[in-house]
Formats: C-alpha cells, structure tokens, sequence
C-alpha cells in the first residue's frame, strides 16, 4: 500500500512539474538574460549610407539600455547581417538570423524587395518584423500580426508629390523615373494611381537597376517627352545620377522624390549641383543647424562612438530600438511573440525623437504615423519648406 501511494504521489508530482514548466512562456531568442534581435541591411552594398549607420543607431540605444540595467532583467544584444542589398543575400542572412542565430524579433531591416523576400521564413518561425528600413505599402499593408512600420508610406508621400506639382507647382506632363523592383513599383504606382484620381494620364516613364552607374538613356528618353515633373523612385546614388544628369543637360524639370531619397549625401554634392530637389522626409536628419538640445547632445555622443557624424539612417535604427524596448518593458518579464505584439498595439502618442510626427499603434493600426514633410535642397543641405503634413 506504502509503495502504491509512493507510486501515485510521484505521478502527480511529475504531472504538476510537466504541466507547470509546458504553461511557461517560451519564445525563440529569449534565455535567462538575453533578448536576441536581428538586423539584414545594406552595410557595403550601394545603400550602405543607411544600412551601416542604422547598425550604428541601433547598436547605441542598445548599449544605453544594457548599461542601464537591461530590460527585465535581460540585456539586448543585436546580430547585424550584411546583405549589400541584393536580395539572395537578403535571404541567406535572414536564414541565418531565423535558425541558426535564434533572434526574437527582426527591427530596422532595409530594402522592401529584402523584406518583402524573406518574409514567409519570418512567418513560419513567427519572428516579428518590425519598423523596417522601407516604407513601401507591403510593410503594413494588409493588415499581419507580425507587421509593424513606424512612418508614412513612400506611396502616400509619391502620390502627395504628385498633387503637390500639378496643384501648387501648375506641371501638366508628369513623368517617373524609378528602380525596376519592388521598391521602386511602390512610386509607379502611386504616380498613375493619383494622375487618374486627377482625371491624368501618365506621360512617360523611364526605369533604372540600383547598380546603374549612368542615367544619361532614362533622363534623355523623359527630356525629350518634355516631361514638366519627374516624381522619382531613386535611393541615393540613383537620386544623385538622375537629377546631376538633368542639369547638365540644362533640362529644369521639377524633381521630386520620396524618403529613401532623403539623406545628406544628395544635398551635400559639390558645387549645389543637387540644389533644388526636392523631396518628402518623416523628420530632418540631425544636424548642428537645426538640432535641438537633446539632438545635438545626442550628435555629440554618437560622434564620440563612431568617429563621425550621423545621418538620417542613425535616426532610424536609434529610434526603432528605442520604441522596441518600450514595448519589451511593457510585455514584462513573460515574454512571448503574442504578449510582445500586444504591448506594442498599446503603445499611444510615442513623440518622435527625431521631429514632430508622433505615432501610435492599436490592434488594427500597425503603422505609427502617415504624414511626410516637403524638403528642397538649398545650398548643400535639405530644407523644410513649410509646416505642412502632406498625405493625399
């Protein structure tokens, strides 16, 4: 009878340890003292300007937060892949990231034909995407738990651009220049898509590869369309090429572009052969001009990490991480995926760090914010024109 009861007591001592540690929560990238998140970006490819400097930003808050005491009692610790945007590599580091580095959650990844590439690995492994170095629609849009963006869509910001032209600036001919993949499809479609809400047509459209090195066929086919506004789906390199090569045929076109076209490289070309492009930005990229006290502090910490000064790109991966572990410190010491999402859906009125935009989450909002700047280029350096929050 003794050894019967020994027997059953067992039993129900190992069914209570078995059903007590399968209710706690595990997540893939989460030990004891670590939260592991994952970064594929450009670091030596042609947008390396952001990628590197996103690591940088990210790495940053991330040392902030360790030295403060962590999060919960864990620290951050970031894996950074380089995939110098192309997409196969996109795929061999997010694979990497995914199975054999084990991260949580991915945060600040660049390139939307990268993310939208290896998206359905994430998905299967139900890994997070957060705030990534993109703003195409495909981010957010539709609706996924596993999806969240942080500021407007380079749509939104194309197909304000192209009102903008025809309403304030009076172009009739309206053309576009943009990268044959999926980014830059992104300002394509917003271009006809607002044209025909306008009761317009497309007047002609030029594409370009990211690796091109000379422009001179695509702006010589929409010079001789007498093209009078040119909305532009161009990074930085292909931002610069395209509208220098304007200029030297004396074409004065007005040219536009959208927030992956933002960055001091475009306006700081010498001799203001970059003047007057315009284009739309979330927030200015910190700079001693315009900084205040906490940017230029900010400006002043980075430099004496880094050795140089930061960009736009080092706004983004700062902040993102910076809203990232809010919403770590949110979920609590149990972290899953699901309670993770649910702290960040309750995120509200998050004050940009950076600029004005202030961006909250819900449930059925995944992105923060949907309202750009117009920016011009004036002697070397972007300039806010007005107050304005262009949407369409």
């Amino acid at each position: 009878m003794k050894k019967l009861y020994k027997l059953t007591l067992s039993l129900v001592l190992l069914t209570f340890i078995f059903v007590s540690c399968s209710e706690q929560p595990t997540s893939q990238g989460v030990t004891d003292n670590e939260i592991i998140l994952g970064m594929h970006t450009d670091i030596s490819g042609p947008v390396s300007s952001f990628g590197k400097y996103s690591v940088e930003g990210a790495q940053m808050r991330i040392n902030e937060i360790n030295d403060a005491g962590g999060i919960h009692g864990r620290n951050l610790k970031i894996i950074a892949e380089d995939h110098q945007y192309q997409v196969p590599r996109a795929v061999q580091a997010a694979n990497k990231l995914l199975n054999k580095d084990k991260i949580f959650l991915m945060v600040a990844s660049l390139g939307t034909p990268m993310n939208n590439a290896v998206f359905e690995a994430q998905e299967k492994k139900d890994i997070p995407n957060l705030f990534p170095l993109s703003s195409a629609r495909s981010m957010t849009d539709p609706l996924h738990r596993l999806k969240f963006g942080a500021l407007s869509s380079y749509y939104d910001q194309v197909r304000a651009g192209v009102k903008w032209a025809i309403e304030e600036k009076g172009k009739e001919k309206i053309c576009v220049l943009y990268q044959d993949n999926d980014f830059g499809q992104e300002t394509y479609e917003a271009t006809v898509d607002q044209l025909e809400v306008m009761g317009k047509e497309l007047h002609e459209k030029a594409t370009n590869k990211p690796t091109d090195t000379d422009l001179t066929a695509q702006i010589t086919k929409l010079k001789n369309a007498e093209c009078d506004a040119v909305a532009m789906g161009t990074i930085v390199k292909d931002t610069i090429l395209g509208y220098t090569k304007a200029r030297q045929l004396s074409w004065d076109a007005l040219f536009f572009g959208q927030v992956a076209s933002f960055h001091p490289v475009i306006a700081s070309q010498p001799d203001g052969v970059t003047d007057g492009f315009y284009t739309f930005a979330q927030f200015d990229s910190p700079n001693r001009v315009t900084c205040t006290p906490f940017i230029c502090d900010w400006i002043d910490k980075y430099e004496a990490i880094y050795g140089k000064t930061p960009n736009i790109g080092s706004a983004y991966g700062y902040m993102y991480v910076d809203i990232t572990a809010k919403a770590l410190e949110i979920a609590g010491r149990d972290l899953t995926t699901d309670s993770f999402i649910e702290s960040l859906e309750s995120i509200k009125d998050y004050q940009s760090l950076f600029g004005k935009s202030v961006l909250s989450w819900g449930p059925d909002k995944h992105l923060g914010a949907n309202a750009a700047f117009l920016f011009e280029v004036q002697d070397g350096r972007f300039i806010q024109i007005d107050e304005k929050e262009y949407t369409y």
